[in-house]
C-alpha cells in the first residue's frame, strides 16, 4: 500500500528517532512510504489556544501538503484527532470543504492503521521488561484507540504488559494547560508515574510523544527508575535478533 507519512512538528523537533522508526515499521509492513519535506504543523497549538484564524492558515498548508486520495499515517493520535475532528470547525462550508473531508477520512494514527487497515500486529520486536500502556486523551477519546496498541504490544517478545490504575486518566500535559496550570499538571504526571511504579513497570508506553514528554520530565526531575517509550520505538526495537 502507498501511504503518505505525516510527522507532527513536535516529533520532528524533539523525537526525530520516533519519526524514523515509524518509517521503518511501515516499510516492514510492506508499505511504500512517501514523505513531503515541506510539511509542518496541523495547527493544533494555535487552535487550542483560541487563535483560530492562525490555525486555519496552518491547516490550509496541511491540506495542500497532502493528497486527498491517499492514505495518511501519523505517529500521533493527538494530531490525527485534530485533523479528523476539529478541522470541521475551520473548513466547513469553505472552498476547502471537500478536500478537507476527503483527507479527514484517510488519515490514521499508526497503531490504528497497522491493526485495523493492514491487519498486521507482529513485527518481530523485542523489549525485555515490564510495561504499562498510557491511553492518551486524544487516542482514546478522539481516535477511539484502545485495544490496538495493546494488541501490538502483546506481540513484543520479552515484554510483559501490566494493567495501569487510572489508565484512562489524563497525564496532565494538555498543551497550554501544562504551562498555565503547572502545579495541577505536575500532580497529574506524578499520579500517572506513581501508578506505573506501583506495579514495578520499567516502561510507560503511549501513542503520543507529548504525553511522554510530560511524564519523562517528571521522571527525570525526580530521578525515578522508569522510562517512557513511543509505541513506534517499541515496534522497531530488537529487530537485529529476529
Amino acid at each position: 500500500m502507498n501511504v503518505e507519512l505525516f510527522i507532527p512538528c513536535f516529533i520532528d523537533q524533539l523525537y526525530p528517532e520516533t519519526a524514523f522508526n515509524t518509517l521503518k515499521v511501515l516499510e516492514k509492513a510492506g508499505c511504500t512510504v512517501n514523505y513531503n519535506p515541506e510539511q509542518t504543523c496541523c495547527g493544533q497549538p494555535a487552535f487550542n489556544a483560541g487563535f483560530w484564524d492562525d490555525a486555519k492558515t496552518v491547516g490550509l498548508k496541511f491540506l495542500s501538503d497532502f493528497s486527498e486520495d491517499s492514505v495518511i499515517v501519523s505517529p500521533s493520535a493527538s494530531c490525527t484527532g485534530m485533523v479528523r475532528n476539529y478541522y470541521n470547525d475551520l473548513f466547513t462550508n469553505t472552498t476547502s470543504h471537500n478536500k478537507c473531508r476527503n483527507i479527514q477520512g484517510n488519515i490514521y494514527e499508526l497503531s490504528d492503521f497497522l491493526v485495523n487497515i493492514l491487519q498486521i500486529d507482529y513485527f518481530g520486536a523485542e523489549l525485555d521488561g515490564r510495561a504499562v500502556y498510557h491511553d492518551s486523551c486524544s487516542g482514546l477519546r478522539e481516535c477511539h484507540i484502545k485495544n490496538e496498541p495493546r494488541q501490538l504490544l502483546s506481540k513484543v517478545l520479552g515484554l510483559e504488559l501490566l494493567d495501569l490504575k487510572d489508565g484512562e486518566t489524563c497525564c496532565g500535559f494538555g498543551g497550554t494547560f501544562s504551562v498555565k496550570f503547572d502545579a495541577i499538571s505536575g500532580a497529574m504526571a506524578q499520579q500517572k508515574v506513581d501508578n506505573a511504579l506501583a506495579v514495578n513497570a520499567d516502561y510507560i508506553i503511549s501513542t503520543d510523544a507529548s504525553c511522554l514528554l510530560q511524564l519523562q520530565g517528571y521522571i527525570d526531575k525526580n530521578n525515578l527508575p522508569i522510562k517512557t517509550m513511543h509505541i513506534a520505538d517499541v515496534l522497531a526495537n530488537g529487530w537485529g535478533n529476529v
